[in-house]
C-alpha cells in the first residue's frame, strides 16, 4: 500500500502539472529582429505615471457635490489630451500589470509564480529598448525591468520596504516621496554636466510608480476618505511635475506624458480576479504627439460610464493593457518591445497618415516575426508529413502581404482604409497564427493525459474490487512484454519530433498504467460473473446518487448555491435513514448546524467588511480555553488600533504569532480519547475566529458523533491504543455515503468556509494580526493556512470517523480517490481551446482545484495521524492499519 500510495502521489502531481504544459506555457519566442519606424518621432522623451491600483471610475467619477477628484488631469482630458478605460487581465496583479504596461504581453502563470522582483525569463520592454530610462517608486516593482534590461541604461531609485505598512499613518508619503524625490534629482541635474547631457538626449523614459493609491486601498478601503484624497495628492502632484519638466527642457514642447494604472480594486479592497473594478483602469495621455481633446466618436460605448463620468462630450479611446507599449514606443521612436502583442492605438497619436501608416507597419513586422520564430520552431520539433501550418499565413501570404502594405505606404495610399487597415488585418492573421502555434500541441497532449487520468481511474476501481472482493489473477509475461513495445515505440516518435522531456513524462505516463489495468482484466471479468449474486437494485441506486452527488459538486464550482442545496439535503439524511427515531438529540444536531452551514455559500465569500461583533459572537457561543478568549482580544485589539491609525501593537503581534506556533503543539499535548482529541484540534487553531468556522467545526463534530452512534462506540476510545487488525472490516456499498460526506465537505472547505478566491483576491486584511509590512510571500502563506484550516478540520474528523466505525482508512481512501479523480476529469473536458481566455481560465482553475484537493488529502492522510494521536510522542509501536 506505501508503494500504491506513492505512485499515486506521483501520478497526481504529473496530471497536476499538465495542465500549466498544456494551457499555461510561456508566451515567449526570442530571435526576432527589432522593427524600427523610419520617420522622426514627435517626443524626445516620454514620462510614464502608473498609480498603482486606481480603479477608472475612481479617478473619472466626479464627486458628489460634482466636482472632480482630479482637476488637472479632468482638465486635461477636456482640453489637451486623449483619454479612455484600459482593460487588463487576470490576474490583476501588480507585477502582470506592470509586464503588460512596459512590456507589450500577458505574463503566463507559471513565470508570475516564479519571482515578484525577479525575471523568470528574459523578455524584451520599452525601458529596455529606450537611450535611458531612470525609475522611481516601489523596491517590489522596479528591480525586475532593471533586471531585465541589456547594459546598465535602466536606474532605480526605490523607498525601504518597511515603508510600505498598511498600518501607516499616511500611505500617500509613498507617492510624496517619488514626487520629491523626481524633482530633487532634475535639480541635481543642473549642475551636473554629464547627468544634463544625458537627460537631454533622446529617447529617455521617466518611470513614477505611485504605490499609495493601492496601500490605502487595502487598509482603507477604496471608497474610504484616505484613497479618495490620495487621488487628490498624485493629481496635484503630476501638475506640479509637469510644470517642473517643462521648465527644466525650456518649454520645447517634446515630452509625452501618459497616466494609466496596473489594476484596479474592488470596494472591500482585494484586487486579482476579474471584477471590472479590478479590470478596468484608467489612461490618460497628452504632450507631444498625442491627439488633444475631441468632441466626437464616443458613442460606440454603451456601458454608460460617459454618463456617470460626465465626460459624454470627450471622445473616449478604449484600449487593451498591452497596448499602451506600442504607444510609447511610437511616441519616442523606440523600437516596439520585441516580445509585445499590443496594437497601437492610432486614435491617441497626432501626426501625419505618413508617420501612422509606417508606425502600424512596423507593428505588424513586429508580430509577424514573433509568428515567423513560432512556426520555425514548431516545424522544427514536428515531424514533416505530421506538421500542419497555418494556412492564412503561408510563406507566400506572408511575402505578399508585406509587399502590398510596403507598395501601398510608398504610393501614398495612407488612409485608413487602405494601407492601414491593410497592415492591421495582418497584425490580427499574425495574433491567430501565434494562437495557433501556441496551442499547437494541446490536442495531443490533452489525450494522453485524459488516456492515463481514465486509466489511472479504472486501476483504482480494480484494485478496490481485487483487494474487497477476493478477485485475483496474476499477470502475463505476454501482456508486459506487448506495453514494452508501445512505450519504446512512443519513446522513439518524442525524440524523433526533439519534444521536450516533459512530453514524455505526458505520453510515456499512460503506458505502465494501462498495463496495471489490463493484467486486472481477469479480476473485471470475474465481477461479471458475480453480477447475478449481487443486489442490482440497491446497486444501481447507489449509483445513481454518486453520479448525482458528482454533478452536484461538479455544478457548485460554477454555482456555489448548490452547495446550499447539498447541505440541506445531508441535513435530511437522519430522517431518510432512520437514524432520527435511535438518536433524536444528536440527529436533530446535525440537521441544525447543517441548515446553519447552509447560509453561508449564498453569502459573498470575498468582499464582506470585517465586523468585530462576530468575535464577540464566537466569544459568547464558545466556552473554550483561554486561548480563543486571548485570540478574541488581540483581533479586536488589532481592528480598532487600526482604524485608529496607531499601527500594529507590538503585544498583539507577538501573542499573534506565539498562538500560531502553539496551534500545532497544543493538540499533540491533549488527551488521546477520541472526543478530546478531536475537539482540541478544532479550537486550537487560532485563526477559527470567524463564525463561518465555528459553523463547520460543528457541523464535523456533529457527524462524529452520529456515526459513533452507528458504530456503538464509546466516546472514550483511545487513539493510542494498539489496533487488532483483525477487527478493520472491508468496505461495504454504505461506505460509499461517507466518502462522499468527505469530498462533499472538502469542497465546503474551498468554497463555503473561504473559497481559493481569497487567495487570488488579494486582501492583506486576514493576516494584520501578524504583519502589516508589504510581503507577498509571507502574507500568501498565512492566507494559504487559513484555506487549509477547514482541510485539517474535516481530515482529522473522518480519521475519528475511521477509528470508530473500524473501517480502514486505506479503504476510504481509496473510494474517495475514484470519485475526486472523476471530478478532475469532467473538469478536464470542460476547458476547451475556443471561447474566451477568461472562460479558459475558470475551468482550468477548476481543475486545478481539484487536483489540488487530491494531492493535499494523500499529504494530510499522513498528517491527521499524527495530529490526531500520541504515536511519535509515546513511542508504541503498533500495527497501523494506514494504507
Amino acid at each position: 500500500m506505501m508503494i500504491f500510495f506513492i505512485v499515486g502521489l506521483i501520478v497526481h502531481v504529473v496530471f497536476f502539472l499538465s495542465i500549466f504544459d498544456i494551457y499555461f506555457t510561456s508566451p515567449l519566442v526570442h530571435g526576432m529582429t527589432p522593427q524600427h519606424v523610419p520617420l522622426a518621432p514627435p517626443a524626445k522623451r516620454l514620462v510614464l505615471f502608473v498609480a498603482d491600483g486606481l480603479r477608472a471610475d475612481s479617478l473619472f467619477k466626479p464627486d458628489d457635490n460634482g466636482t472632480g477628484r482630479a482637476p488637472y488631469l479632468r482638465s486635461v482630458i477636456e482640453e489637451s489630451g486623449t483619454w479612455g478605460v484600459s482593460h487588463t487581465r487576470v490576474p490583476t496583479e501588480s507585477r502582470p500589470g506592470h509586464v503588460a504596461l512596459i512590456a507589450g504581453f500577458y505574463e503566463d502563470v507559471s513565470a508570475v509564480a516564479k519571482g515578484w522582483k525577479e525575471n523568470p525569463v528574459e523578455f524584451d520592454s520599452v525601458f529596455n529598448e529606450s537611450r535611458h530610462t531612470w525609475c522611481w517608486g516601489s523596491p517590489d516593482i522596479l528591480p525586475m525591468f532593471a533586471k531585465g534590461a541589456t547594459g546598465d541604461h535602466v536606474h532605480t531609485y526605490t523607498y525601504p520596504p518597511e515603508r510600505e505598512d498598511f498600518a501607516s499613518t499616511d500611505a500617500s508619503r509613498l507617492d510624496t516621496w517619488v514626487f520629491d524625490e523626481v524633482k530633487d534629482f532634475l535639480n541635481v541635474a543642473k549642475s551636473n554636466e554629464t547627468l544634463l547631457n544625458m537627460l537631454h538626449e533622446e529617447q529617455n523614459v521617466f518611470f513614477l510608480h505611485l504605490l499609495g493609491i493601492d496601500t490605502n486601498g487595502h487598509a482603507h478601503r477604496p471608497m474610504s476618505k484616505e484613497y479618495l484624497e490620495n487621488i487628490g495628492l498624485v493629481d496635484s502632484g503630476v501638475a506640479e511635475f509637469v510644470s517642473v519638466m517643462d521648465d527644466f527642457y525650456g518649454h520645447d514642447g517634446k515630452t509625452a506624458y501618459i497616466f494609466t494604472s496596473d489594476h484596479g480594486m474592488t470596494n472591500w479592497g482585494s484586487h486579482g480576479a476579474g471584477h471590472p473594478s479590478e479590470t478596468l483602469t484608467p489612461l490618460v495621455a497628452w504632450g507631444a504627439g498625442v491627439q488633444t481633446a475631441q468632441r466626437e466618436g464616443s458613442h460606440k460605448y454603451d456601458d454608460n460610464y460617459l454618463k456617470e463620468w460626465g465626460l459624454e462630450t470627450s471622445m473616449r479611446v478604449d484600449v487593451n493593457q498591452a497596448d499602451i507599449a506600442p504607444l510609447m514606443s511610437s511616441l519616442i521612436g523606440v523600437p516596439f518591445p520585441v516580445n509585445s502583442v499590443g496594437v497601437l492605438p492610432l486614435n491617441y497619436l497626432n501626426n501625419s497618415q505618413h508617420f501612422k501608416a509606417e508606425s502600424i507597419y512596423a507593428n505588424a513586422i513586429q508580430i509577424l516575426e514573433q509568428f515567423r520564430v513560432k512556426m520555425a520552431q514548431k516545424k522544427e520539433t514536428t515531424i514533416s508529413f505530421l506538421f500542419t501550418p497555418y494556412q492564412p499565413l503561408s510563406d507566400s501570404k506572408q511575402m505578399d502581404f508585406m509587399r502590398n502594405a510596403r507598395n501601398l505606404i510608398q504610393k501614398g495610399q495612407f488612409d485608413e482604409a487602405v494601407s492601414i487597415r491593410y497592415c492591421e488585418d495582418l497584425i490580427v492573421q499574425a495574433m491567430e497564427g501565434l494562437s495557433y502555434y501556441h496551442t499547437y500541441d494541446r490536442l495531443f497532449l490533452g489525450s494522453s493525459v485524459v488516456l492515463g487520468f481514465i486509466g489511472w481511474t479504472s486501476y483504482v476501481v480494480l484494485f478496490i474490487l481485487k483487494t474487497h472482493a477476493s478477485l485475483r489473477k496474476p499477470p502475463t509475461n505476454i501482456l508486459g512484454q506487448m506495453f514494452l513495445c508501445i512505450g519504446l515505440l512512443v519513446a522513439l516518435f518524442l525524440m524523433v519530433q526533439s519534444s521536450p522531456w516533459t512530453y514524455y513524462i505526458y505520453c510515456l505516463l499512460p503506458v505502465p498504467v494501462w498495463f496495471s489495468v489490463m493484467r486486472e482484466f481477469e479480476t473485471l471479468a470475474s465481477l461479471v460473473r458475480s453480477v447475478p449474486s449481487l443486489p442490482l437494485s440497491k446497486c444501481f441506486g447507489y449509483f445513481l446518487l454518486v453520479t448525482f452527488g458528482i454533478e452536484l459538486l461538479v455544478v457548485s464550482f460554477f454555482y456555489r448555491a448548490m452547495l446550499t442545496l447539498g447541505l440541506v439535503v445531508l441535513a435530511l439524511w437522519p430522517m431518510v435513514s432512520g437514524l432520527y427515531t435511535k438518536a433524536k438529540f444528536r440527529s436533530l444536531s446535525w440537521m441544525l448546524s447543517c441548515l446553519f452551514l447552509a447560509v453561508f455559500p449564498l453569502l459573498p465569500v470575498v468582499g464582506r467588511e470585517p465586523d468585530v461583533n462576530y468575535v464577540i459572537l464566537f466569544v459568547c457561543i464558545c466556552f473554550q480555553m483561554m486561548q480563543v478568549v486571548l485570540c478574541a482580544y488581540i483581533l479586536t485589539s488589532t481592528h480598532s488600533s487600526l482604524q485608529l491609525k496607531q499601527g500594529l501593537p507590538l503585544f498583539n503581534q507577538l501573542v499573534s504569532w506565539l498562538t500560531l506556533v502553539s496551534s500545532f503543539l497544543i493538540p499533540l499535548l491533549s488527551s488521546t480519547r477520541l472526543f478530546r482529541r478531536l475537539l482540541s484540534i478544532l479550537m486550537s487553531l487560532p485563526l477559527t475566529i470567524d463564525l463561518i468556522m465555528l459553523c463547520y467545526a460543528m457541523s464535523t463534530l456533529c457527524l462524529t458523533v452520529i456515526h459513533k452512534q452507528i458504530s456503538c462506540k464509546s466516546f472514550h476510545t483511545d487513539f493510542a491504543e494498539n489496533i487488532d487488525i483483525t477487527k478493520i472490516r472491508q468496505l461495504r456499498l454504505d461506505d460509499i455515503r461517507r466518502s462522499y460526506f468527505f469530498v462533499f465537505f472538502i469542497i465546503i472547505a474551498f468554497f463555503g468556509c473561504g473559497n481559493i478566491a481569497s487567495i487570488n483576491s488579494f486582501d492583506p486584511a486576514s493576516v494584520y494580526c501578524f504583519l502589516t509590512v508589504f510581503n507577498p510571500f509571507i502574507m500568501g502563506g498565512m492566507l494559504m493556512w487559513k484555506v487549509l484550516i477547514p482541510f485539517v478540520i474535516v481530515m482529522c474528523t473522518f480519521e475519528s470517523i475511521q477509528v470508530s466505525t473500524q473501517l480502514s482508512s486505506r479503504s476510504l481512501f481509496l473510494v474517495v480517490l475514484v470519485i475526486s479523480d472523476l471530478m478532475a476529469l469532467h473538469f478536464f473536458f470542460l476547458v476547451k481551446d475556443h471561447g474566451s481566455w477568461l472562460d479558459i481560465g475558470t475551468s482550468i482553475s477548476h481543475y486545478v482545484i481539484v487536483m489540488s484537493m487530491t494531492i493535499f488529502l494523500m499529504l494530510l492522510s499522513v498528517m491527521t495521524h499524527f495530529l490526531t494521536s500520541k504515536r511519535i510522542l509515546i513511542g508504541r509501536k503498533r500495527k497501523m492499519h494506514f494504507r
